[in-house]
């Protein structure tokens, strides 16, 4: 850029700029001075790509000419001194348009005294009509009405009458396009629609507070308890996998949410789950998708194919010949943000498909389960003047991540968004809080979370915390945040604002995938070859015909992956210290993940801990792929039931793909997300996994053929119905055994460092055995335990290891792997003289040191303490309970029971008189009767 050229902004109202030999004409030229410092500090901040640009100022007085310039064709030119054309170029204006028209108020169709409001962001837009139906029927005539501007907001709005409720409606957008060059007139549905029409033709205008559209007892509905983050236990699972095979639902209802509310197989399949230790579902992408027709009498279904050989190519033919026309899709591809998806209503046109969401919620929290959403705001299905793009209708080149050429990023799939901008962050804001308060949401999974800003998270975060069971009958401190903090893109390392990445996120609570405890458990990666093994799989120990490397060198990758499992059976903490492979005392963020810091967050509940999820090979197919061909079936499904083992004992929040417990398979599959209920099939009756069902789509899979074939032509490798069932059993237990410690789920990174500790270290380590250890002698954690000890045997042999740390503690066998149906973990053993413990091959052993009855009730002679200082007891009646609790304490040191179980029994006759009359409330009264109640049912009370 020279001194002596001249630069222009040019804006022409009709489109009529043109390029010629003498640069840009027609229309009107605003003259540019350049700014000497740059581009302003603020601005740089918020656009660091553009942070090396040029900037350019307009006269003040000219400044009046920006809104109307806003709606017309833009462009900036320079000349040089002699006024030969140099350059010349459209613009891009989404920071202009966030710094004009900003707007926190509501948007969409509210309800205002029982009026209907109606209200869009169209800052470009040079009009707005509204279109309203009497119904969705396509030959209905609109009534057409102007829509009002506010031009300090940009919003138009139009106020209706009461009758409108339940209408249909269209936004017809007159509005500059530089992607078409010309005024297009845009007739969309509403980008904050909160019903449609069947397909999505037409948004609707509803009151979600209408008793319509809850089912009785919505308003009361009390969500099944959640102390903290770390209790949670994720399951994920797709609407449509959970009944669409399931004969006990009636047909009609199968695959759509009101399938949940029937008392089936798949019900109960989740209630045991649930009753185990399961506490939310995570549902897929459930929002209004463009892949699937909502119109099911379209539908077309490939028929059954169980006759063809398991290795055939016919059955994929097949499903991908009508793939765009069956009923399944993951759904990843977003329309409307904030209507559930049609083709999982039983009612696909109109609000109906809210109630029977709402009634899927409801029935779910029945079983003791909360409920997550998969969001996917970070892009749309389309943009620019597709027929199925909204956001880029109504505000052209606003909504998207645009490159600089003016193209919309599509590093994520397809169009990217643009949450970096601020009515973009509103609109997710706004959409997630909707589901929350409205629909009763428990948790967000954000799909590729890494291309959103770290603030628009934290403007969640807050916008939920806002939310009161008193105000809104919606506990938004409970709803839990996660998502994929993958680094790539335009976004990575922070070009477009700090993103939401995996290292960003500590300390703000918001939880991301380990990749890093995925890679290590299954081996390989996402990328990397198929039969690359890892510590579950036989790296080292029982290694496969691939080459990977000499004896001496896959050891030392064993005990590298090894030590990025620890890190991740630790909450992956970054300032976590243990010892390395080497022998060093090191940190979470000291231990190299491929060339990042392995450990990455403040807190365990910012780790989602998983090995298998919706996309890749599920964990059973990971194992048949990496596991050598000659393993028996028995030896496969104690991998599996290891890999679970992995998630259920580790600090941080355990992921389970749906399945993974019935040794799921997608018959090698790794990119199901359009290859039909064919191969995405899940059967909760535990008679098949869905292994052998025809070579996988050759969409992507084609290039694995040749190996894929011999497996699934190999009839060793298919699982019995019993082999299923144990695998089922093994995380029923699991699930359990987590469930009963506060050990498995400790709340912070400072206990998580004080109590557990690794064992089996070092470079002298046996490979392939993970070992670790819970403390709490005080009993400030867990009232029932004084130590824990968990030892992971990968190995295809048993191994004994002493731990001389634990020698002299009474450890015994869990009391759940004591009564287990496998008959194999009951053979685990402890000699407490040496320290030394025996776990069989392939099995997870879980030890603990149940702490005497006595020093039990001494922890609630505490708790009463605590109470009568709060002053919430008086001095006599907690002397009153402290007697009864020394009277129980004496007994049961001397052996007596049954007198102890009297005067404990008295106790909790005593406490629940003082919580009937008001002297204790029900928060304060609740957890000492469960801990008095859990001593009588261990002294046989």
């Amino acid at each position: 850029m020279q001194s002596s050229w001249t630069v222009q902004l040019h804006y022409a109202p009709d489109g009529a700029l043109t390029l010629g030999p003498n640069g840009v004409s027609g229309g009107t030229a605003i003259p540019l001075t350049l700014g000497p410092a740059g581009l302003p500090a603020e601005l740089r901040d918020v656009f660091p790509h553009l942070a090396g640009y040029a900037a350019f100022l307009l006269p003040d007085d000219r400044l009046r000419e920006v809104p109307s310039a806003l709606k017309a064709q833009l462009a900036v030119s320079a000349l040089d001194g002699d006024g030969v054309p140099v350059d010349a170029t459209s613009l891009q204006i989404p920071g202009v348009l966030d710094d004009l028209y900003a707007y926190d108020g509501p948007l969409g169709a509210s309800f205002e005294d029982g009026v209907p409001v109606l209200r869009v962001w169209a800052p470009t837009a040079r009009s707005v009509k509204l279109h309203l139906f009497a119904d969705s029927n396509p030959a209905t005539a609109a009534t057409v009405q102007d829509m009002t501007l506010d031009p300090a907001t940009g919003v138009w709005s139009i106020r209706g009458e009461p009758s409108w409720n339940t209408r249909f409606y269209l936004y017809k957008v007159e509005v500059w396009v530089r992607s078409s060059g010309r005024v297009e007139r845009n007739l969309l549905t509403d980008p904050y629609s909160l019903s449609l029409s069947r397909n999505s033709r037409r948004s609707q205008i509803v009151d979600l507070a209408s008793a319509a559209w809850k089912p009785t007892g919505w308003d009361a509905l009390a969500k099944p308890p959640l102390i903290a983050p770390e209790d949670i236990a994720l399951y994920e699972l797709h609407v449509r996998d959970f009944s669409a095979h399931d004969l006990t639902v009636p047909e009609a209802l199968r695959g759509t949410f009101k399938a949940f509310t029937f008392d089936s197989d798949a019900t109960r399949h989740l209630a045991a789950l649930a009753r185990a230790g399961l506490t939310h579902v995570h549902l897929l992408p459930s929002f209004d998708i463009t892949t699937v027709n909502e119109d099911k009498t379209q539908w077309r279904d490939p028929g059954d194919l169980s006759a063809l050989p398991p290795d055939s190519e016919e059955q994929q033919a097949r499903v991908l010949a009508l793939a765009d026309e069956d009923a399944y899709n993951w759904g990843y591809d977003p329309w409307h943000y904030t209507v559930p998806e049609g083709s999982y209503a039983c009612e696909t046109d109109g609000a109906a498909r809210i109630l029977e969401f709402r009634e899927m919620v409801q029935a779910l929290s029945g079983l003791g389960l909360r409920v997550v959403m998969d969001v996917v705001y970070n892009h749309t299905t389309a943009s620019g003047q597709n027929e199925k793009s909204v956001l880029d209708r109504v505000v052209p080149g606003y909504y998207h991540r645009l490159n600089a050429n003016g193209d919309v990023e599509r590093s994520t799939c397809c169009a990217n968004t643009a949450s970096e901008h601020h009515m973009m962050e509103k609109l997710l804001v706004d959409s997630a809080v909707t589901w929350a308060k409205q629909y009763k949401v428990d948790g967000f999974r954000f799909d590729l979370m890494g291309h959103h800003m770290k603030r628009n998270m934290l403007a969640l975060r807050q916008a939920l915390d806002a939310l009161t069971f008193k105000q809104d009958r919606v506990d938004g401190s409970k709803v839990y945040l996660y998502g994929e903090g993958w680094n790539f893109g335009e976004v990575a390392n922070g070009a477009r604002g700090e993103n939401a990445i995996q290292r960003n996120m500590a300390g703000t609570g918001i939880g991301t995938f380990n990749d890093r405890l995925r890679d290590g458990v299954r081996g390989g990666g996402p990328f990397s070859g198929l039969q690359e093994q890892g510590f579950l799989t036989g790296l080292w120990y029982d290694p496969n015909v691939t080459g990977q490397g000499s004896p001496d060198e896959q050891r030392a990758e064993l005990l590298r992956r090894s030590d990025w499992i620890r890190i991740g059976l630790a909450g992956n903490l970054a300032d976590y210290a243990f010892v390395d492979r080497f022998g060093n005392l090191v940190t979470g963020r000291e231990i190299d993940y491929n060339g990042q810091e392995a450990g990455y967050t403040a807190d365990p509940q910012e780790v989602i801990n998983y090995v298998d999820a919706h996309d890749n090979e599920t964990l059973f197919d990971a194992i048949q792929l990496k596991a050598p061909v000659g393993t028996p079936m028995a030896d496969r499904v104690r991998m599996q039931s290891l890999g679970m083992s992995v998630l259920a004992f580790g600090q941080g929040v355990p992921f389970f793909h749906a399945g993974v417990e019935l040794l799921r398979s997608k018959s090698l599959d790794r990119n199901s997300y359009n290859s039909g209920d064919w191969f995405n099939r899940l059967d909760v009756t535990r008679r098949s996994n869905n292994w052998g069902v025809g070579l996988p789509p050759a969409r992507d899979n084609l290039s694995n053929w040749p190996l894929i074939r011999r497996l699934l032509a190999n009839p060793t490798l298919a699982p019995a119905s019993a082999d299923i069932q144990d695998a089922f059993a093994h995380l029923q237990e699991a699930l359990a055994i987590r469930r009963s410690s506060p050990l498995f789920r400790l709340r912070t990174a400072a206990d998580v460092q004080q109590r557990l500790r690794f064992h089996n270290t070092g470079p002298a380590q046996l490979p392939g055995l993970i070992a670790f250890s819970l403390s709490d002698e005080a009993g400030s954690v867990d009232r029932r335990h004084s130590l824990a000890a968990v030892l992971l045997n990968a190995n295809d042999e048993a191994q004994t290891l002493q731990v001389p740390e634990v020698a002299g503690q009474p450890l015994v066998l869990h009391p759940v792997r004591a009564a287990s149906g496998d008959p194999v973990v009951r053979t685990a053993g402890f000699d407490a003289a040496s320290g030394s413990f025996i776990v069989p091959a392939r099995t997870a052993a879980v030890f603990v040191a149940p702490r005497p009855a006595a020093d039990q009730v001494a922890l609630l002679e505490g708790d009463v303490e605590a109470l009568i200082a709060a002053a919430a007891l008086s001095g006599g009646q907690g002397r009153a309970l402290l007697a009864k609790l020394a009277a129980a304490r004496r007994r049961l040191s001397r052996g007596h029971l049954p007198p102890a179980r009297g005067v404990l029994g008295a106790f909790v006759h005593q406490l629940e008189a003082f919580e009937r009359s008001g002297v204790l409330t029900e928060a304060q009264a609740a957890p000492v009767l469960a801990e008095a109640r859990a001593i009588l049912g261990l002294i046989g009370g």
